[in-house]
């Protein structure tokens, strides 16, 4: 017999209830050390908090868990000593953006028929989950889809935040509510009959947990249905997003007590007219109802004069993450010929119109939330918000730290979501950017995040 069995049974006994003991302590304390949080701290760099704080210099953020605990300087902040500690000297940090218009059912591609034909089957397990680890990876991580298939859009998003998939925190729409779908869109846009048809769409879509109702052609209702819709979703506690293309459909919106618009439209009309602004400045000025929120997703439109000469951003690979290579050679065929793309015919009759436009409504008093409508002919989830914030700053003329705020503090607020969101302050999620450089001296900075923190855990 081996020399390892002769111990005595008793001795034998003894040996194992101790091994048992043992165990059962190492157990305990992995247990209690796996309920710890995990700290990390970001240190050394220019903090803008997006709060109307200035910039703070040599920054640090505690972050415990999924939260941050703590916000101070290197001279007024330890950090503790188990603390993950993550440098980001000589960068800038600031929230994680929000983009608060996009698509995560489209790719660039240039026809939208033979997307929708080819690629329904593949939105929610290969094409959306990309498109939500590109805005991730750009630094986007809340985020708002206007426009999907309904079962789809809830499984993707309850995806992202059971951490199943990487993606922003989303909001979704589901379908489009519109007066009668296009044909061939049926899956995505759903047609009102009447109101009490009006009425069981949005419980429909309620029941599903939709977070917004996304409303489109509403001047093609009736005031009776507009109004279903809005009172339908103010029972649930749903806002409206409304298209605000032509000036019937802002005006029936604003008649109808709708406070969220998008894009900046009216085709190549020169302005708003003036019913149209007066009306705005007078909601705006009506401070009991809340702000009006308008995202005006304007960078696709303005860009578009240079994109479609200089398109070498079609070349690159970020926008490849997640899709397939048979997908990517489909999009990247689709445009070869971008001076040829429907989408984009009359854009050269609207761009000298967007300047105005855009000052139309910074001065009528609406909360402008940056948003890109990504996913559209040649814009990327990889890089539409950075240049969007691009256009407000150095087109546009919108001082840097309120276009970085339209990006976080803003969509947060709208999204009644600020509790949580929006901010570099203790008890909110750690959602955190962080960029090699001056952001405020130069926006387009961001169109290279070296550093992306999500609910309190470094993705990037």
């Amino acid at each position: 017999m081996p020399k390892f069995f002769t111990r005595s049974p008793r001795f034998a006994g003894r040996c194992v209830l101790r091994t048992l003991a043992a165990f059962a302590l190492l157990l305990g304390g992995t247990a209690s050390f796996a309920q710890r949080p995990q700290r990390t701290a970001l240190v050394g760099g220019t903090l803008i908090d997006g709060t109307l704080r200035d910039p703070i210099k040599n920054s640090v953020i505690l972050i415990e868990g999924e939260r941050i605990v703590a916000v101070g300087t290197t001279q007024t902040l330890a950090v503790p000593a188990d603390a993950k500690r993550i440098s980001t000297e000589g960068m800038t940090v600031l929230p994680g953006l929000w983009d608060m218009h996009v698509h995560l059912m489209l790719n660039g591609h240039a026809d939208y028929a033979h997307w929708d034909r080819t690629y329904l089957p593949q939105l929610r397990n290969v094409i959306m989950p990309a498109s939500a680890k590109q805005l991730l990876m750009a630094g986007v991580t809340g985020a708002r889809d206007l426009g999907a298939p309904l079962e789809d859009s809830i499984a993707v998003r309850d995806a992202i935040r059971s951490g199943r998939i990487p993606g922003p925190t989303l909001f979704v729409s589901g379908p489009f509510i519109q007066k009668a779908p296009y044909p061939g869109t049926e899956a995505f846009r759903w047609g009102v009959s009447s109101p009490a048809d009006a009425r069981a769409k949005v419980r429909r879509i309620a029941a599903a947990g939709v977070d917004v109702v996304k409303l489109i052609d509403q001047d093609q209702m009736s005031d009776a249905e507009i109004a279903a819709i809005v009172d339908e979703a103010k029972r649930h506690n749903i806002p409206v997003v409304a298209h605000a293309h032509r000036p019937e459909e802002i005006r029936r919106g604003l008649r109808h007590g709708i406070s969220y618009f998008e894009h900046t439209g009216l085709g190549p009309a020169p302005e708003y007219p003036e019913d149209v602004t007066a009306a705005l400045r007078e909601r705006t000025g009506n401070m009991a109802a809340g702000p009006v929120f308008w995202t005006p997703t304007i960078e696709g439109l303005f860009n578009f004069p240079y994109a479609v000469r200089n398109h070498e951003h079609v070349d690159g690979t970020e926008w490849h993450e997640g899709l397939t290579p048979e997908i990517v050679a489909d999009i990247r065929q689709s445009l070869v010929h971008p001076e040829r793309i429907g989408y984009f015919q009359q854009t050269p009759q609207r761009w000298p119109t967007l300047k105005r436009k855009f000052q139309q409504l910074r001065e009528s008093g609406v909360v402008l939330l940056v948003g890109t409508d990504s996913g559209i002919p040649m814009k990327f989830h990889s890089g539409s918000t950075w240049n969007e914030l691009d256009v407000w700053v150095n087109q546009l003329g919108v001082p840097a730290m309120d276009a970085i705020r339209a990006a976080t503090y803003w969509p947060a607020v709208a999204m009644k979501a600020d509790k949580d969101y929006g901010t570099i302050t203790e008890g909110k999620y750690a959602d955190i950017i962080a960029v090699k450089g001056d952001v405020l001296k130069q926006v387009a900075l961001l169109q290279r995040v070296d550093i992306v923190v999500k609910h309190g855990t470094q993705v990037k």
